[in-house]
């Protein structure tokens, strides 16, 4: 499996905004175990808490580091808030739009909303479902005396694949 929790980038404002999608399908193995069927209820699959997070983490995960071409290696620091008011199931697909609200050589905040969009309703108000306001740090820029990997292990190719099927240039020469 690999870890990517975003299908593809729709928008691109640099050091602004970004958004992608997910598409949500009874194909991710994680839907059958959450929830499963018992001998007193059905199966309720719906997408963890927790993954969509993570999706959200990914897009300004990327517009962070588009924000620094790059250079950085950009984690997850801290997420300030999540809050949800519906779950996402299998057939709709979730919007991210993440905005930075600080940047600078130390890191990042940003501000995210998530919304589904219903593929069966075409033209339907997207739902809003959630907020999500995370911290990233520069690692290379905040961890004094540790020496990682001069290669950048956050943005693997596979992230630059994603940038590169949405139409996005790598920023990097």
């Amino acid at each position: 499996m690999r870890w990517m929790w975003i299908d593809r980038i729709v928008e691109l404002v640099p050091r602004v905004r970004m958004v992608a999608v997910k598409n949500v399908s009874m194909a991710e193995e994680h839907l059958h175990d959450h929830f499963a069927a018992s001998s007193v209820r059905e199966a309720l699959p719906i997408m963890p808490a927790s993954l969509v997070i993570e999706g959200m983490a990914q897009t300004a995960g990327i517009l962070v580091g588009h924000a620094g071409g790059f250079r950085e290696k950009v984690i997850l620091a801290k997420v300030n808030k999540a809050e949800f008011s519906a779950e996402a199931v299998p057939g709709c697909t979730l919007r991210y739009t993440a905005t930075i609200n600080q940047f600078d050589a130390g890191g990042a905040s940003t501000s995210g909303v998530i919304e589904l969009l219903d593929p069966a309703a075409p033209g339907a108000a997207p739902t809003r479902i959630g907020s999500v306001d995370l911290m990233f740090s520069h690692i290379d820029q905040n961890m004094a005396g540790t020496e990682f990997p001069k290669e950048n292990f956050v943005f693997s190719s596979t992230f630059k694949t994603l940038l590169r099927m949405s139409g996005i240039p790598d920023p990097q020469p």
